[in-house]
């Protein structure tokens, strides 16, 4: 019999540390011989945290947002009298889940232990790059991964094969593969997953490309605010070299060393660039380099330097394994295999799932998503980190690709879908985004350091009922300018939700500057508190709410709200039992 348990941030988040502790505690006492094990994320974030009870013959029952007395229980039913509790089960509809996805870079998250290598061995970990090492040369592993027409999972989309032949034909005899796992976007939450759910995964991915490009180094910039991801990370690296698979001769392969370690990175937004990433590297400020010269030219200390996004990487051991033919059968013709993406928002079920390319957003957000919370009217979905743009429900059937995406105006970046109902205000929306890449600009663009404060500085204005007439032009006009003026990739995107709230929500713009109103009602400089007379029964609870007395009212007549002593906290809508208060 055993016993495991979800043990990524998100099931830690939920409380998954105490249900741990509780059924260690309640197993030591009781002197059962049951073990118990941790895994990483699953992907089904809203059902955590997640206990999974498995059988001495392989059935296993998954129990679901599970608290110490569950647990406390499901040792006392389960495990002594071997009944299953069905009502805290996992429901047929949200294990469905899985298996309406297709799982490669996830592949093992969630079903093996982290901190365990042979549990990844068994899985046929580490055949890939035994493959690579006896039978393959390392131009025959590029070619591989060119036939996969993998490109990069980290933003803009680049083919992975191209960025490893360049460092490859250079002849520079020290060369870096380096792993970007330092992503600060919503969207990269699924990097996280995989450092903590299946380390091993990316250790093999590099090693394989370290193979193709001649690297005998490679690095891992990880965000210091990702201590689990570091800390599994280190016990996987130490593992591997107890293993033999880090080090010098590896696979009795003469010449064929590689090794890895950790850079813990401050988590600048700005460090998913590649030359920011390598300044930053070099004890630098992470500040984007021109280019050329490529990394893949001149990088890491002016060598060749090759890098890939974690997503990218734990691709690799799949696809020399499988072959680079069945990963481009997955997607469309030139977005090949699968993506990860992190749901989250205005969605029943959020977590992260993955899907073949060119899948349509309308059977991610509610097939697999289980729709809107509440059942309310589905709005947008913000796509690709905070620099990505809003796409709206009219183009609900669009094939996430690459392409596609992009003709919305929105970006695939790192995989972040922040879905939105039809209470969110799309103008606050674009705010909130812009508000963060102006805070993580670096600075070194003119455009992008002042004209993402302007643009904010307008955005604010609008939401505070402060709009005027050209804001809207001058917002567009301000966007293209940072797009056409900034060096790296941050600045070229920043505007991206505002121009594409613009594009598809200008009526919203209008409104809030031309008729001082929010139609999603959220901007609270423009609304508006008031009691409706045929509604109200004077029962005076809303009075005696308010923090501000704006109130006033005789008991069982109609009340009156004082709207130059409103401060629209919304109180007296929340306690009132009639509806009688209205927003608008």
């Amino acid at each position: 019999m055993k016993i495991v348990i979800g043990q990524g941030s998100c099931g830690i988040a939920a409380g998954a540390n105490k249900v741990y502790s509780e059924i260690e505690k309640e197993i030591g006492e009781r002197g059962l011989q049951v073990d118990v094990e941790l895994t990483g994320c699953i992907g089904m974030c809203f059902l955590e945290p997640i206990v999974d009870v498995i059988d001495e013959e392989g059935l296993k029952t998954t129990y679901v947002n599970v608290t110490p007395e569950m647990a406390k229980e499901i040792i006392e039913k389960h495990i002594l009298k071997n009944q299953a509790i069905n009502e805290y089960s996992i429901v047929a509809d949200d294990l469905s889940i899985l298996k309406k996805q297709k799982r490669v870079a996830l592949r093992n998250c969630g079903l093996i232990n982290p901190e365990n290598i042979d549990e990844y061995i068994q899985k046929g970990g580490y055949k890939a790059i035994e493959k690579c090492v006896k039978e393959m040369s390392p131009d025959e592993v590029i070619e591989e991964v060119k036939k996969s027409g993998l490109r990069g999972r980290g933003g803009a989309g680049f083919p992975t094969w191209f960025k490893w032949e360049a460092a490859r034909k250079s002849s520079d005899s020290i060369k870096y593969i380096v792993c970007n796992a330092d992503e600060g976007d919503p969207g990269a939450f699924m990097d996280r997953s995989i450092l903590e759910g299946d380390p091993h995964s990316l250790i093999e991915g590099m090693l394989i490309g370290g193979f193709a490009i001649g690297a005998k180094e490679g690095i891992i910039y990880v965000r210091a605010e990702y201590p689990l991801a570091i800390l599994r990370l280190k016990k996987a690296i130490k593992q591997a070299r107890e293993k033999g698979f880090l080090g010098t001769n590896i696979f009795g392969e003469e010449g064929f060393d590689f090794d890895l370690r950790i850079k813990a990175g401050a988590g600048a937004f700005v460090c998913g660039e590649e030359t920011a990433l390598i300044a930053s590297l070099e004890g630098e400020r992470g500040m984007p380099r021109l280019k050329p010269p490529f990394p893949a030219q001149k990088g890491y200390w002016g060598r060749p330097t090759n890098i890939n996004n974690v997503e990218t990487l734990a691709n690799i051991p799949w696809i020399l394994e499988k072959s680079g033919e069945v990963f481009s059968a997955m997607g469309t013709e030139k977005s090949k295999g699968t993506k990860v993406f992190a749901l989250t928002g205005k969605i029943k079920k959020g977590g992260l799932v993955e899907v073949p390319m060119g899948i349509p957003l309308k059977e991610i957000i509610f097939d697999i998503g289980g729709g809107i919370i509440n059942d309310r009217k589905f709005k947008a979905v913000q796509m690709g980190g905070p620099s990505g743009g809003c796409i709206p429900a009219q183009l609900i059937d669009t094939p996430v690709d690459y392409e596609s995406i992009t003709k919305t105006g929105a970006i695939m970046g790192s995989g972040g879908m922040v879905v939105m109902d039809e209470g969110t205000c799309m103008v606050d929306m674009a705010r909130f985004f812009l508000e963060f890449t102006r805070k993580e600009s670096c600075g070194k663009c003119i455009h992008c350091r002042i004209g993402t404060k302007r643009m904010l500085e307008i955005l604010t204005r609008i939401c505070e009922g402060q709009g005027k007439d050209g804001d809207i032009e001058l917002l567009e006009e301000l966007g293209i300018k940072i797009k056409e003026g900034s060096l790296c990739g941050l600045g070229q995107t920043a505007p991206n939700p505002v121009l594409s709230t613009i594009r598809y929500f200008r009526d919203e713009y209008e409104s809030h500057i031309y008729h001082k109103k929010c139609p999603a009602k959220q901007c609270i400089s423009l609304l508006t508190y008031s009691i409706l007379k045929e509604k109200c029964v004077g029962c005076g609870l809303c009075g005696r709410q308010c923090p501000v007395n704006a109130i006033e009212g005789e008991i069982k007549k109609s009340h009156k709200i004082d709207q130059e002593k409103c401060i629209k906290c919304g109180k007296c809508k929340d306690v009132c039992k009639f509806e009688a208060v209205e927003l608008m």
